[in-house]
């Protein structure tokens, strides 16, 4: 048996082979060529070893976060239809009209979330600046443009040829990626108020200026209290924050007194009974449709109180319609599902190999928890009166997108914990 040579960890059993490489000219060339390719394979890192086996995984989606949200999706378009076809029907002439457009959405958000799961995370931190530069167009063309439209006293969507645009929820989803990009860039220095501190909250300051001109007072407070999680997740001094609530306070304070209709929706809240002809009929037709539902429901189409009762039932108060049609069974089935798709974004964060995906993904899981907290709230009556969305279940396009485009995102984050640790 010919001798074993070992070149660069190429073992070369016949030793004929290795005569004709080192002997003739003409395979001089195909020797470099072996050689080459088993040195550098040899000398390859462990990450990028470990980078070449990843990408020959096969996809994995996260079924414990996809299930609960498309199951959602689906109740959602189902309980639009419920809520609103008899709306549609007399304003539109059809009781379609908003089954239609919402299942679109539906199926727009289902490519959106394929199309993010397979986008590297690490991907968005280049895309931070693009994002928050479009959010800026877009909230400043509502205001001083002909593109704003208006609906309910409020200027909060961007419309032209058609297409309706709400600009605060894009600004939701460019704040978090803003800040998990600022804070990761900056996470020596995150303790220092002008770097780690100041530069964060003046951004905030921009988007607060913005948006409370249209006026979305809802949209503020749940970018105000995404901004301050993550600060204080991100390892911000506490005295910095506890000092910005305290400046907060009296702000939001005399944002509360100034409008008139802030007020009023203040004092019906606390007694919404007193005005259930008036400024408390939402509240209380809200609060009617949960009693009426008691535990198994009326069934799916069997509501009344959205018979021109309850106001904006496909949208801010489809939770109410669910109560009703679906009784607590259904409310606590939707609410397990939440919890859920809850446990999963915090879960995403904590295992993530970096401070930029973990930053990420607990500012996304953030912001959905606090829409699904406010809006059941005040659905019933725990809290005034806010014109927000219930993630995935109430009608709207721009709200279902973003949604969908963050859990794409989240389940990107997490399929990444099989990918060696990023030390940028």
């Amino acid at each position: 048996m010919p001798h074993r040579k070992s070149l660069c960890g190429l073992d070369l059993d016949k030793k004929w082979l290795i005569y004709e490489l080192e002997t003739h000219r003409v395979h001089f060339t195909i020797k470099e060529i072996i050689l080459k390719n088993f040195c550098r394979k040899k000398s390859m890192t462990s990450d990028d070893q470990n980078i070449q086996k990843v990408r020959k995984l096969p996809l994995q989606y996260d079924i414990a976060l996809l299930f609960p949200v498309l199951f959602l999706v689906g109740i959602g378009i189902v309980m639009v239809y419920s809520a609103s076809s008899t709306l549609a029907l007399k304003k539109f002439g059809t009781s379609y009209y908003f089954l239609k457009k919402q299942s679109i959405f539906a199926l727009l958000g289902i490519v959106a979330l394929v199309v993010s799961y397979h986008i590297p995370y690490r991907t968005f931190r280049s895309l931070t600046y693009p994002l928050l530069i479009l959010t800026f167009i877009f909230l400043i063309a509502i205001l001083v443009s002909g593109f704003g439209y208006s609906a309910g006293g409020a200027t909060r969507w961007f419309r032209v040829e058609g297409f309706t645009f709400q600009p605060s929820e894009l600004a939701r989803f460019a704040l978090v990626i803003y800040l998990a990009y600022s804070m990761n860039k900056k996470k020596d220095r995150i303790k220092e108020f002008k770097v780690g501190f100041l530069p964060h909250i003046l951004l905030l300051g921009m988007f607060t200026v913005l948006i409370i001109l249209q006026p979305d007072f809802g949209s503020v407070v749940i970018l105000g209290a995404i901004t301050w999680i993550m600060l204080f997740i991100g390892g911000v001094r506490i005295s910095y924050l506890l000092g910005s609530l305290a400046v907060a306070t009296p702000i939001v304070y005399y944002l509360m007194v100034s409008a008139d209709y802030r007020i009023e929706r203040l004092i019906c809240f606390l007694n919404p009974w007193q005005y259930s002809a008036d400024k408390g009929y939402q509240i209380v037709h809200s609060l009617l449709a949960f009693g009426t539902g008691g535990i198994w429901g009326t069934g799916i189409g069997g509501g009344y109180q959205k018979l021109f009762y309850l106001p904006e039932p496909h949208t801010d108060f489809i939770f109410s319609v669910i109560g009703e049609e679906l009784g607590l069974l259904g409310v606590l089935i939707i609410l397990g599902f939440y919890t859920l798709i809850l446990w999963r974004g915090v879960s995403i964060a904590r295992n993530s190999k970096d401070v930029f995906g973990s930053l990420v993904a607990i500012g996304l899981t953030t912001a959905m928890g606090l829409q699904v907290c406010i809006n059941m709230g005040v659905a019933l009556g725990l809290l005034p009166t806010k014109g927000l969305t219930l993630p995935f279940l109430s009608y709207g396009g721009t709200s279902l997108l973003i949604n969908m485009v963050s859990i794409g995102l989240l389940m990107n984050i997490g399929a990444s914990k099989r990918m060696p640790k990023n030390k940028s």
